[in-house]
């Protein structure tokens, strides 16, 4: 269901005057945006079918799944789930979690993606624009997504690897609240982007450092919080559910 949304196509003559000039960028947000629920807790059922977390894991990440899509991101929750994980992907190898995110995707996220969302997605694509998601989830899993969906990259959690094997320690910080907007200018810098011609969509409250950052916000199923800051500064709101 679409409630409100504005397009890649609005103001073309503008929109074309900045393609000819610079790349644009459209940040996508993972968990509630592009798909319904948390990407962790899928992770964690095939690690699990694996076995490589017990029951106990399991169970924790299951409660964070219904609790995220009830209400939403909880930091503190979240950095418990962060810390757990990352005992737990300690001594296994890149390999083992990449193998995990192709099977996660194949078995789960494809199934719990937004059409409407994916589509435009693909239509910033169409108007040459890059995509690229940008999400807690940990980076492996994020550069599958991107693959399997065609888009342009993937900025994602990093964790630390020595000679193949995860060490249990991050990379750098959790790709969460104001680090995404860190992480979204470093990469429009790079590229030569000017913000004010790039988009961000999200659904959460967390991520509203990373829409104020670019010129064209999208919100996306939000959150209670996210919905009234989009409403009284006019942002568009799109309603996309399984």
């Amino acid at each position: 269901m679409l409630d409100e949304m504005s397009t890649p196509d609005d103001d073309a003559g503008s929109a074309a005057r900045s393609r000819a000039d610079r790349p644009v960028i459209a940040f996508f947000d993972v968990d509630n945006t592009l798909l319904h629920g948390a990407s962790v807790y899928h992770l964690g059922r095939v690690a699990w079918q694996r076995g490589h977390l017990g029951w106990r894991d399991l169970a924790r990440f299951a409660w964070q799944q219904a609790r995220f899509k009830s209400v939403g991101e909880n930091h503190r929750h979240q950095l418990a789930v962060r810390d757990r994980a990352l005992e737990l992907v300690a001594g296994h190898s890149v390999l083992e979690l990449e193998a995990i995110a192709v099977e996660t995707y194949d078995k789960h996220l494809h199934a719990l993606l937004h059409p409407t969302v994916v589509a435009r997605a693909r239509e910033h694509l169409t108007q040459g624009h890059e995509v690229w998601l940008i999400t807690a989830t940990p980076e492996a899993c994020a550069r599958v997504i991107a693959e399997r969906l065609g888009l342009t990259g993937a900025i994602g959690t990093q964790i630390e690897s020595v000679d193949g094997v995860f060490t249990g320690a991050l990379l750098g910080p959790v790709m969460h609240a104001g680090h995404k907007a860190d992480a979204a200018g470093r990469l429009a810098g790079e590229k030569g982007v000017r913000l004010g011609d790039c988009w961000a969509y999200s659904d959460s409250r967390n991520d509203i450092p990373l829409l104020e950052l670019v010129g064209h916000q999208q919100v996306v199923n939000p959150d209670a919080a996210l919905a009234r800051y989009a409403a009284a500064r006019g942002w568009p709101v799109m309603r996309d559910r399984p």
